[in-house]
């Protein structure tokens, strides 16, 4: 558990540093945003959610298990995020859920000490974390989905994140 809790609050801290505003076109559900053999990600909000990511990088691209790993994410948020925001994450393997959690968004960034902290105001930001991934990962393709919550229980933000670990892509 605690190799999918890493990647996990890795990915919810970047998406509660992400908190900031400026307006973005809606991405239709079927549009994949960025997609290597290795990882990719997806909107799959609406463009009225109050957090609109923009691009997400990773290096080393592919990631790989044992090494750190460092997420860039650029996004913009409409609305003040506030103590309470939560986001429910669920890691499946193929069809079969292997965690299934809500998050305090808030608590999320604080415990890994990220460089934005709620309140968030309103605006564009690019965070950078960077996470030691456990070399213990079995090599397998993850499928990630976050759904995020303001404070009042509003949609915040919607996200499919897919990590494959499959040694056959590995060089």
């Amino acid at each position: 558990m605690t190799i999918l809790r890493s990647s996990v609050i890795a990915f919810l801290c970047l998406l509660s540093l992400t908190n900031a505003a400026s307006s973005v076109t809606q991405t239709p559900l079927d549009t994949v945003e960025n997609f290597s053999e290795k990882w990719g990600w997806k909107d799959c909000g609406m463009e009225t959610d109050p957090i609109q990511i923009q691009s997400i990088e990773i290096s080393p691209d592919p990631p790989l298990p044992g090494k750190p790993l460092t997420v860039k994410v650029t996004g913009t948020a409409s609305e003040v995020i506030e103590e309470g925001a939560t986001a429910d994450v669920t890691v499946k393997l193929g069809l079969i859920k292997l965690l299934t959690k809500t998050f305090d968004v808030c608590e999320e960034a604080r415990s890994a000490n990220a460089s934005v902290q709620c309140p968030v105001e309103k605006g564009q930001y690019i965070v950078e974390q960077t996470v030691d991934l456990p070399k213990e990962i079995p090599p397998a393709k993850f499928n990630i989905h976050i759904d995020g919550y303001t404070v009042d229980e509003d949609d915040l933000m919607c996200m499919d994140l897919t990590i494959d670990f499959t040694k056959k892509h590995f060089w």
